[in-house]
């Protein structure tokens, strides 16, 4: 145990006997190896909340969700924490009810993936908030304050891929975003209005280069026509999903990826080496982010704030076969 905790039997022993003289780091690793090693903690540092951790999820269609609800089951059994999965279905379970449900358990904190608690509405979230759940919002879909976050930094994701397609020769480089408020889509915007300004292109054209569409392989093939309109020979999507669509909406028209069209998406799913052509896309870095998000949630379990506490991580561009040089004429 002590090895696992990284300090000596005598510090573990210290603890043990609730010695004052150990700093507060060093007791959360041993509280924590002794959690995992199955030996109950001293009295005064017992959780009063049950240690099952809920990990709300919008589906597990999306490969990400389904990464990174891997990746944060291994990290919390690490810590003695129980995950448990907790996903929209389509008979109409939602986030509310499994709100309820956990609450119901007296649960020992929420990791909210790809959504967050003011899906739930208001009044959970008030609930939420009273109780003092420790919560972590990873990729949260909307905007949220005094919870601690864990995310992508979107609007870099965007101008890198952007910069990419640019060094390729493309001038006229569509968007497929999701939906209208969906706050990651958002900060990608920001990073194509900023690319767009820096390059003297105005509000009025790049604006018409944009698509907004659900998060589905038939979201981006139908968004493609209208982009394909304007002119765009290249499209940078907010995620593989869509990124798969507009290739699938391209062949429809008749048209090459990337010879024809150039195509980036996002996150990096499972098997994207693997689809006709191999597709250029931002990878996240999953197993940093799950393990900041398990970090921050073990500090609110033991008692530390972290309220404001905003991480976030830099996606890195993968490229493969579904982007290349444009030539003019």
């Amino acid at each position: 145990m002590a090895e696992y905790a990284g300090v000596s039997e005598a510090t573990v022993s210290r603890v043990l006997n609730e010695s004052p003289d150990v700093a507060s780091s060093t007791r959360d690793a041993v509280l924590s190896a002794l959690d995992v090693c199955g030996i109950q903690r001293p009295r005064p540092f017992r959780r009063e909340r049950a240690a099952l951790i809920g990990l709300v999820v919008p589906d597990l269609q999306n490969p990400i969700f389904s990464a990174f609800a891997e990746a944060l089951c291994g990290l919390l059994n690490k810590r003695g924490l129980i995950p448990v999965l907790c996903t929209r279905t389509a008979d109409g379970v939602s986030e509310a009810h499994y709100i309820e449900m956990l609450l119901d358990q007296n649960i020992g904190g929420i990791v909210f993936v790809g959504a967050s608690y003011a899906d739930a509405g208001p009044e959970h979230g008030r609930v939420l908030r009273e109780r003092k759940v420790p919560m972590v919002l990873l990729n949260a879909a909307d905007e949220n304050q005094g919870v601690p976050q864990v995310r992508v930094d979107d609007a870099h994701s965007a101008e890198q891929a952007l910069n990419h397609l640019s060094a390729l020769g493309h001038e006229r480089i569509g968007m497929v975003l999701g939906p209208f408020g969906h706050v990651p889509s958002a900060r990608k915007l920001a990073g194509y209005a900023a690319f767009c300004s820096r390059r003297g292109i105005a509000p009025d054209d790049w604006r018409r280069m944009v698509a907004h569409a659900l998060f589905t392989m038939e979201g981006g093939a139908t968004a493609l026509p209208r982009l394909l309109a304007e002119g765009v020979t290249a499209v940078v999507c907010a995620s593989d999903a869509l990124a798969l669509g507009v290739v699938r909406g391209a062949r429809r028209q008749g048209l090459r990826v990337p010879a024809d069209l150039s195509v980036v998406g996002f996150d990096d799913s499972p098997f994207m080496v693997a689809t006709d052509p191999p597709l250029t896309t931002a990878r996240q870095p999953i197993q940093a982010m799950a393990t900041a998000v398990v970090a921050s949630l073990a500090e609110q379990i033991n008692g530390h704030a972290v309220a404001n506490d905003l991480m976030m991580f830099d996606t890195e561009l993968i490229v493969r076969s579904s982007t290349t040089r444009h030539i003019v004429g």
